[in-house]
């Protein structure tokens, strides 16, 4: 990596393993209900649930879902190195159900009324990748 213009500061940007077992998976057809009992860990998996549910307009499973999906992120990225700040970047897919999971909550939190929960979400969605959210906006369309 190159140092020139990099923050010195920053942490280095935290980057999950692959989960081939589970993209794999739903690339296969396999529904993320089926995978969420098989492989509880995946924040992707608990990402697409709470976005199938919002979708829906199942607004306290898809909060439920998505808090499942973030909690199981947080655990991952501590477990990888993350200290609680630093890059999560969208660019490395893995990081990609963690940073869904965290969006479908702040979806969920904004519909309840949440607004602390919305605030805080925001900022550590931004503080994970600044264009996280836009890159979630275009592929959930």
């Amino acid at each position: 990596m190159s140092m020139v213009g990099r923050n010195l500061m920053e942490p280095e940007p935290t980057l999950l393993p692959a989960e081939p077992e589970v993209t794999e998976s739903l690339a296969a057809g396999e529904e993320p209900v089926d995978l969420a009992a098989k492989h509880p860990t995946s924040s992707l998996v608990w990402a697409l649930l709470a976005e199938e549910a919002l979708d829906a307009g199942y607004t306290v499973e898809g909060y439920a879902y998505a808090r499942v999906g973030y909690h199981r992120g947080l655990d991952a990225l501590r477990a990888n190195g993350w200290r609680g700040a630093g890059p999560v970047p969208w660019s490395h897919e893995p990081n990609r159900g963690f940073l869904r999971a965290l969006a479908a909550l702040g979806q969920a939190a904004a519909a309840i009324g949440e607004e602390a929960e919305v605030e805080r979400i925001t900022t550590l969605l931004n503080d994970c990748d600044p264009g996280a959210q836009q890159e979630i906006s275009a592929l959930r369309g």
